[in-house]
């Protein structure tokens, strides 16, 4: 119906039909509502996403404890990871005895949450959701938490007629007259039993201890006092069961009570729960329930047993133990009668096993053991059987984002209308808003209030109501649109663009309209909005619902409302809401909409409506306050009337009790107090530690959580853990009981709200106000804050996932300071402490192993892959998606970040594959402004320039970063961890992997406009931070720039003085500007504020006439400045930290330059004459003075080798003066080096980061000298006309970057070879200054233009990483091994190539061009020939040549399998055969033939030569097997079949296929083609059985023949067809094809190489080649790919389908993957040239060959004797 733009809905990745089950109608019907915003169609609990599956375990606790601690610990993670694996579900199981004190077993309120949880169970889970598991026991009857008092009364009397004593009860239950009717409820237990609570709380720092060795005295008594209380209440609790039995018994029998209502008081929890759960159910929801039903044999014998009792009801009769007939009767009642009457009706599953118990020891741990083993195994299989039956795969969230964000909001739409209680007239003044009345023209309505005043949940009620309140009002057959959005509750909803985009989507799917494309400016999406909205009508009245309008982000200015239509069409409503006050939107709204009728405003309600209300809502729960307690009531409604504060009050009220003292601090006086008040009771119920973690940590996640997500990271933060566990309950798994997540979430009903996010529930809070609070109470500390965030990012990594266990402690000190949590690398290296300190920590080392545990959290994969084999259908791991990243960042675990999230290929897969691909590169960028790792800079810029290929094809990813990273990982070697994530999983979509790269690294350096032209520029310090620079310009100002986001941080003033220089002291604490003043300005960088101003004085003897000398120059040292005027022979040397003058150093002559020592303690003084003099800058005393033999010039630069105890002058000419400097006060004269040679003046110096090369940059010549010999080691020249403006050297030293006169660009030479490897283009203008910043070795450039750039060194001496021979790839060759590549490219040279590293290794120099190249199997020997009429045979691991041959011209070379003959054919003279180890000739070939090959037997050399195919015998040379084809038909081309030895295919220029057998010289096969089938014929390739042919015609197909059947079958490939090539087994064609020209330009992509798998023609890798490709290989072992290129680089690719262990070896041994860092990095290997001979050993002659007298008898190394015919690869050479 509709075309979606793939920058918001990728391409379907999941096919139709891939879940277990066909979708049904009733989906597709709950998606039409949906879409349609008919919100009451939806299903009552949940929108169509589904939920959770939530398994209730119905049991005894004490007789089930055994199966449910199995199946806790190994079963549930297992079908929690198969749900969420397979569906994106969370598996969830209620056990609530699970973790739970047995004292507390019995506890009323337990029983009741119990009962509450069942019901959801079995209303909201999405698969299974009741297991029972019954046993021999029916359990005790339960203890009444309250009962009306008319009930309780008569049961009073009946005890007392039946002679019970009442006493207990009159004690223990208390009237209440608060219930409706009036009820008794039983006292809580704490009250009652004096230091119940506190019984095992230490008394001086309230919480647990966790390791008693032995317990203290104090502990003793807390333990004891405990097990007194228990056994105290379990005396009182069975008194009270057993009055009120025999009283209600004794009312049943009269028939004054009847039968259900005494059942509540005769029935166990277990027969309740059975019969609520499987009682009065349809057989299709029986078939979501399993019942295990566990009977053991001649159980009775065995009561006397003490430890039977766990299993059985007994009861005592004077010291007499036996069985409870009366309980037994009961549980076979419920067994063997109701269960059986169920399943008889229904489907319900029901396992029964009868256990035999063991003779002496009952049923023993042995005898439960087996029967648990087989329960678990059952259990799972059960399980899994009911999910994959029930629970449907959906895919609708993941495909589809505007219908993952409407089912977003119609879940909060849900939920909070179901909270809205306070009707009010607002909601009439809306409803009849939606009516439609007469008139053309509506504008938008605005609901507006302040905080807590029930906006949301109006609007809420609202867009649940629209819907039937405009059916009823314009008749049924009217189909209405409700579009809800609550702005701020989603990013999409957030940001205007994806609002509107959202809307648009949403309204066009309902009207069925066609968008071509989204628009991309924002107020054409306005304008589409706009013109949607024209297609409502009367039938299909639209409505659309905004809630929070300041929630908008301000991108767009969407806060200005330029976007919302004040004028509507007829049919047309627009609901919104705001704050009064903020960001002025109420304002903006009035002047769009000026009928004051459009707008209602929330006010506090009249206090007695709102006591009204209060008294219904309590009604409604059998409530009601005392008139009394009303008072109170009152007055705090008299001080506020808002919703919530109605509904915080109610919460309160609602639990008083009519004894209960209440007073005017009862009730709080404002919502914000009521909140608190709130938070600190559930504090009081449930454990401070406990609430404070769990609320902050839902407070403090990015979009909530799910209650298993929260049970697991209360199960990891040991600070929780330590306060309510008690040291004897410390087992695996540890974890909190489920129990509390539960009574936390009924505490806060209505306030922690469900919120639904794809396929999980989320709690969440329901206002803003209520997270305001909570972010107060539970998240002030700093340190707390740090530490939860840490633990959740550990979560969402999986840290303490699959078994991993994390130690248990706990700290009980202060409550504000929670226990330190220990990361796992930390408890890592903890452990390995004990393990290396066994002295020390005599126990720790054991008690670390003890006391570990596993919390079972579960794995967390960026994707959950339903199917191994189609890793493309999976469900995305949206909860890592959202929290991860935020977490990192918050807990500062930057290296977490980088290599867990943005260096992980999965994660950067999953985020471009469903449609995020910008956010991918937002997060990049975060991580990138936390960290500073230029990794990360260089991986955002490679994923912009690839965007529009990885967004059209995902899979292709891997392959495009592998060939972007692997030529630079050296250079930045964290890229490693990322190229090794691409090896690991790329392979599962794209099986093309490049092994070495050649691709020319695209680069852009950050640029900073600084002024309109360079002139004003007087210099620029770069800094410690990298993007940081200082920039003087002439007109006194001095900016402080961080040009990577071009912001000014810090701006000196120097008072209008023109400034001549800046220069900055190491530890950038001292910025000094000199002015043209003659003064040092002296100020705290960090501050921009001025400390002192220096004047530097001149000489009354200075040697300037007439005219005022300005400063010459300064340096710095670490405390000092150093500054001299011109002409001048004085240093003015200035104290930095107290700004004044020291004293001046008298040198001989001018000075021309300082350089201080980078200890800080000696100055050399450059002088006029080659003079250098040497102070102490601590004394100024003068030590020594030097002066050079080249005596004419002046110094220029002076070098402090401090490693080497050296110091280097360079003068103006550039030669070298280098003086030993170990004794300071009488250096000595090493080397006097003369670099006179052209006249050309210095332009700069550089000493190499290791010391070891000095660069000399002249006008017209760079010189690199070695400091170990003080030799020159390269030179560089310039053209005639260019100059020099600036060189540097790379980290390394091995290239050169250098930039000319008058030229926008910036050159890379490599040292070794003198190759120009690179030009980058400036753009701004010809570069007129490089600065070099060795802190983080980046280079900075200014162009004419006034423009700062700042490159990266390390990435433009990667490119100069690549070999390339310079002229376009001809032929390679692979040797036998696969280690080397031999090509050739047009020259007289043949390289030779390392595989493994992709450098040129050797080159193999010829007289002439080289024209023809092969090699032996073992590739040890070449023999070569070129256009001089020479062959050469060379040794190729020496590169020596060894043998050569002139006289003839040759046209093919050929070698024989056995590697023992050549074939050298010509055209004009006899062709020959040769032996290889001597040169001997075999015999001639007088025939001339084209296109030669050998048959794999040595026999025949098999060719062509107009109309005939000739078999030419290797022995005799004669012509041996011919085919002659008819007058005028020509052979087109020819292949020998790999397996059939004496077989071949050709085609004739009619069109036909021939297979012919040599031996026999007959046709055995002949295919005819289609007519004009092979007019452009370019490529044939035969598979090795021959029964495929691949025939390639230069267009868009791939032609598929079948030689035996004759049928063609076509196969489309991406693109015009260059060249292919198929694989050795014939299993995969490998072709390149060039782009369509209609495609967007994809960046510089030439063609793209392909591998196509032939059994079923799909593409399974794509490589984009970004080069123009002029030679193709494909080895003949390995599926190994080699691409020659026009620029004379080569790429090596393997291939492999899907993931095989040979693969990860293959790619793990590649050299490319080697790289660990710099420091590490392999030395490029000196590439070596051998020459050819000059004086051949051999000259052939028409059929005569003479021999060289000193040429070699024997080529052959081998003493192997000659064999007198050739044979089937025999290795003689080797």
């Amino acid at each position: 119906m509709k075309r979606m733009n793939p920058r918001w809905k990728a391409s379907p990745m999941w096919p139709s039909g891939v879940g277990s089950r066909q979708p049904n109608p009733r989906d597709s019907a709950l998606r039409r509502a949906a879409i349609s915003g008919n919100v009451l169609a939806l299903p009552p609990f949940h929108v169509p996403t589904g939920r959770a599956v939530r398994v209730f375990i119905c049991a005894n606790p004490d007789d089930t404890e055994a199966e449910r601690n199995a199946l806790k610990e190994h079963v549930y993670p297992k079908l929690r990871d198969f749900c969420r694996e397979n569906y994106g579900v969370e598996f969830q199981v209620v056990d609530l005895y699970w973790g739970v004190d047995p004292e507390e077993w019995d506890s009323p309120d337990l029983q009741r949450l119990r009962m509450k949880l069942l019901e959801d169970c079995l209303k909201t889970s999405a698969g299974p959701c009741f297991v029972g598991l019954v046993g021999e026991k029916y359990g005790s009857i339960r203890v009444p938490g309250e009962v009306e008092s008319a009930e309780f009364e008569m049961i009073l009397d009946a005890a007392v007629e039946a002679g019970l004593d009442t006493r207990l009860l009159e004690e223990w239950y208390c009237r209440d007259e608060n219930a409706v009717p009036p009820a008794y409820y039983l006292k809580p237990k704490a009250q009652m039993l004096k230091n119940y609570q506190n019984s095992v709380r230490d008394p001086d720092t309230s919480s647990y201890v966790c390791f008693p060795t032995c317990l203290p005295s104090g502990m003793e008594s807390s333990s004891a006092a405990k097990s007194k209380n228990d056994k105290a209440w379990r005396g009182v609790s069975d008194e009270i069961k057993k009055i009120f039995r025999t009283a209600v018994l004794q009312l049943q029998e009269k028939g004054t009570m009847k039968s259900v209502q005494a059942k509540k008081f005769l029935c166990s929890p277990l027969e309740d729960e059975l019969d609520f759960a499987l009682g009065k159910q349809t057989p299709a929801f029986l078939k979501k329930c399993v019942c295990y039903i566990r009977k053991i044999a001649n159980f009775d014998r065995h009561a006397k047993l003490p430890e039977m009792a766990r299993y059985m009801d007994i009861i005592t009769d004077a010291d007499r133990v036996m069985r409870n007939q009366e309980a037994y009767e009961r549980l076979l009642k419920v067994r063997d009668e109701f269960i059986p009457t169920v399943v008889a009706a229904s489907n319900l599953r029901v396992y029964s096993s009868v256990t035999h118990c063991d003779m002496k020891l009952g049923y023993s741990q042995e005898v439960e053991s087996h029967y648990v083993e087989g329960l678990c195994k059952q259990f799972y299989e059960d399980m899994v059987d009911i999910i994959q039956a029930t629970v449907q795969q959906n895919f609708d969230a993941e495909t589809d984002p505007m219908y993952d964000e409407l089912l977003q909001h119609l879940s909060l739409c849900k939920t909070f209308s179901s909270i809205y209680e306070y009707k009010s007239e607002a909601l009439d003044l809306v409803q009849e808003y939606l009516y439609p009345v007469k008139g053309s023209r509506m504008s938008p309505l605005v609901v507006y209030g302040g905080p807590c005043s029930g906006k949301t949940l109006l609007l809420a009620e609202v867009a649940k109501e629209a819907y039937s309140w405009l059916q009823k009002e314009m008749g049924p057959e009217t189909d209405p649109v409700v579009i809800v959005r609550f702005i701020g509750t989603t990013d999409f909803s957030t940001d205007l663009r994806t609002l509107l985009q959202s809307i648009c989507e949403q309204i066009a799917i309902n009207y069925r309209c066609l968008i071509h494309f989204l628009p991309q400016k924002i107020q054409e999406m306005r304008e589409l909005l706009v013109n949607l909205l024209g297609e409502s009508s009367f039938h299909r009245p639209l409505v659309i619902v905004l809630d929070a309008l300041e929630q908008l982000s301000d991108a767009d200015e969407a806060r200005k409302l330029w976007w919302l239509p004040a004028h509507l069409p007829r049919t047309v409503r627009i609901v919104v809401s705001t704050l009064p006050n903020k960001h002025g939107i109420l304002q903006k709204l009035r002047s769009l909409v000026h009928d004051e009728f459009r707008y209602v405003e929330l006010i506090q309600r009249d206090r007695k409506a709102c006591s009204q209300t209060l008294k219904q809502q309590l009604l409604s729960v059998k409530r009601k306050v005392t008139s009394g307690q009303q008072i109170y009531v009152n007055e705090a409604l008299a001080k506020c009337t808002l919703p919530m504060f109605v509904n915080l009050i109610y919460r309160e009220v609602v639990n008083w009790r009519s004894h209960k003292d209440v007073d005017d601090t009862s009730l709080s006086a404002t919502v914000h107090d009521s909140i608190e008040r709130l938070f600190f009771s559930v504090e009081d119920k449930l454990g401070s530690r406990f609430v404070f973690r769990a609320l902050g940590y839902i407070t403090m996640s990015k979009a909530g959580l799910t209650e298993m997500e929260l049970e697991d990271i209360l199960s990891l933060d040991n600070s929780v853990l330590g306060d309510i566990m008690v040291s004897s309950n410390l087992k695996n798994p540890l974890r909190v009981s489920y129990d509390l997540i539960a009574r936390l979430r009924e505490e806060l009903d209505g306030y922690l709200i469900e919120r639904q996010v794809r396929n999980v529930t989320l709690m969440v809070w329901a206002n803003r106000h209520l997270h305001l609070i909570a972010l107060k109470l539970y998240l002030s500390n700093e340190e707390d804050v740090h530490q939860m965030h840490s633990l959740l990012a550990e979560y969402f990594l999986g840290a303490w996932a699959g078994g991993r266990k994390k130690i248990f402690h706990c700290d009980n000190n202060h409550f504000a300071h929670f226990s330190h949590h220990n990361n796992p690398q930390q408890q890592q290296q903890q452990q390995q402490h004990h393990h290396h300190h066994p002295s020390q920590h005599g126990h720790d080392k054991g008690s670390a192993d003890k006391y570990s545990y596993d919390r079972q959290t579960p794995e967390q994969p960026w994707v959950f892959q339903c199917n191994l084999l189609e890793p493309d259908i999976f469900f995305v791991n949206h909860r890592k998606m959202t929290e991860l990243v935020y977490h990192l960042t918050r807990s500062g675990r930057t290296d977490d970040l980088m290599y867990g999230v943005i260096m992980n290929f999965s994660w950067l897969y999953t985020m471009i594959k469903i449609g995020h691909f910008d956010k991918a590169l937002t997060d990049i960028d975060l991580a990138y402004s936390y960290s500073q790792e230029k990794e990360l800079k260089f991986l955002a810029t490679t994923l912009r320039s690839i965007k529009v290929k990885v967004t059209r094809n995902p899979a292709s990813l891997s392959a495009e970063l592998q060939q972007r990273l692997l030529p630079v990982v050296t250079s930045l070697p964290k890229l490693r961890h990322l190229l090794l994530e691409c090896d690991k999983d790329g392979p599962k979509y794209c099986s093309i992997v490049p092994l070495h790269s050649s691709m020319d690294v695209t680069y852009s350096p950050e640029r900073l406009p600084l002024c309109s032209s360079y002139m004003q520029i007087v210099e620029i310090i770069p800094t410690l931070a990298p993007s940081i620079v200082i920039v003087a310009l002439e007109d006194g100002s001095v900016s402080t720039w961080d040009v990577e986001s071009r912001q000014l941080l810090r701006q000196i003033d120097t008072a209008r003085s023109v400034v001549l220089g800046i220069r900055l002291t190491t530890d950038e604490k001292y910025l000094v500007v000199a002015t043209t003043k003659n003064t040092l300005l002296i100020y705290d960088n960090h501050k921009s504020c001025l400390l002192s101003e220096v004047e530097v004085k001149c000489s009354k003897h200075l040697g300037v006439t007439g005219g005022v000398a300005f400063i010459n120059g300064f340096t710095l040292s670490s405390q000092h400045a150093l500054a001299w005027l011109e002409a001048s022979k004085e240093v003015n040397v200035i104290d930095l930290v107290y700004g004044w003058p020291l004293y001046q150093f008298h040198c001989w002559y001018e000075v021309t330059c300082v350089q201080c020592s980078p200890d800080g303690m000696y100055a050399f003084c450059g002088q006029y004459l080659n003079t250098t003099s040497i102070f102490h800058l601590g004394s100024g005393d003068k030590l020594a003075t030097m002066t050079s033999e080249f005596s004419g010039g002046f110094v220029k630069s002076i070098l402090v080798l401090d490693t080497l105890n050296q110091m280097v002058m360079i003068d103006n000419e550039g030669s070298l003066s280098v003086w030993n400097t170990k004794e300071v006060t009488n250096p000595r004269l090493m080397e006097d080096y003369d670099c006179r040679g052209d006249d050309s003046e210095v332009v700069g110096i550089e000493l190499s980061e290791d010391q070891r090369s000095i660069l000399i940059c002249k006008a017209r010549s760079i010189e690199v000298l070695d400091t170990k010999v003080w030799k020159m080691v390269e030179k560089f020249k310039a053209k005639r006309t260019e100059r020099f403006v600036a060189a540097v050297l790379s980290k390394n030293g091995q290239s050169i970057v250098a930039s000319m006169e008058n030229t926008s660009s910036i050159f890379v030479w490599r040292r070794d070879s003198g190759q120009c490897m690179a030009s980058l283009i400036e753009i701004s203008g010809a570069i007129v200054k490089l600065i070099k910043s060795t802190h983080h070795n980046l280079l900075l450039s200014v162009a004419s233009s006034g423009v700062l750039s700042v490159w990266d060194i390390d990435i433009i001496t990667a490119m100069s990483n690549i070999d390339k021979t310079g002229k376009r790839i001809l032929n390679l060759q692979l040797s036998g091994r696969e280690d080397f590549i031999y090509t050739m490219d047009g020259s007289e040279s043949i390289h030779k190539w390392n595989f493994n590293t992709g450098f040129i290794e050797m080159v193999f120099k010829h007289e002439g061009l080289v024209e023809n190249c092969v090699l032996t199997t073992s590739g040890d020997l070449m023999v070569t020939s070129d256009d001089k009429s020479s062959q050469y045979i060379w040794q190729t691991t020496t590169g020596e040549n060894i043998f050569r041959i002139n006289g003839q011209k040759i046209t093919q070379l050929l070698i024989t399998h056995n590697d023992q003959f050549v074939v050298s054919l010509c055209e004009q003279n006899a062709s020959r055969v040769w032996r290889l180890a001597t040169g001997h000739k075999v015999c001639n070939i007088l025939v001339t033939l084209q296109h030669a090959l050998i048959t794999t037997a040595n026999t025949f050399l098999v060719g062509t030569t107009k109309n005939k195919l000739l078999a030419v015998s290797l022995w005799s040379g004669s012509v041996s097997k011919k085919f002659i084809c008819d007058d005028g038909i020509t052979i087109v081309n020819f292949k020998l079949i790999p397996d059939c030895p004496d077989y071949v295919v050709f085609i004739t220029s009619t069109e036909t296929v021939f297979i012919w057998s040599v031996a026999d010289e007959s046709v055995c096969r002949r295919v005819q083609m289609p007519a004009n089938f092979l007019k452009n014929l370019e490529d044939f390739q035969i598979s090795p059985n021959g029964k495929l042919g691949i025939v390639s015609k230069g267009d868009e197909n791939i032609n598929v023949l079948d030689l035996h059947s004759g049928k063609l079958r076509l196969v489309h490939a991406a693109g015009i067809i260059w060249r292919q090539k198929l694989s050795r087994d014939g299993r995969y064609l490998v072709y390149i094809c060039f782009r369509n020209c209609e495609e967007d330009d994809d960046a510089g992509v030439v063609s793209n190489l392909i591998v196509m798998r032939l059994a079923d023609g799909k593409s399974i890798g794509t490589c984009s080649l970004y080069k123009t490709p002029t030679f193709l290989c494909l080895s003949q072992r390995a599926l190994n790919i080699i691409v020659g290129f026009e620029d004379g680089s080569i790429g090596t690719y393997t291939v492999v389908d899907r993931v095989d262990a040979a693969l990860k070896i293959k790619i793990a041994t590649s050299n490319s993957r080697q790289i660990v860092n710099n420091a590490a990095q392999k030395v490029r290997p000196k590439c070596s040239t051998h020459a050819f001979k000059t004086i051949s050993d051999c000259i052939w002659r028409e059929s005569t060959e003479v021999f060289s007298r000193d040429s070699p008898i024997n080529l052959s190394d081998s003493g192997e004797a000659e064999t007198t015919t050739p044979t089937k690869k025999s290795e003689l050479l080797q």
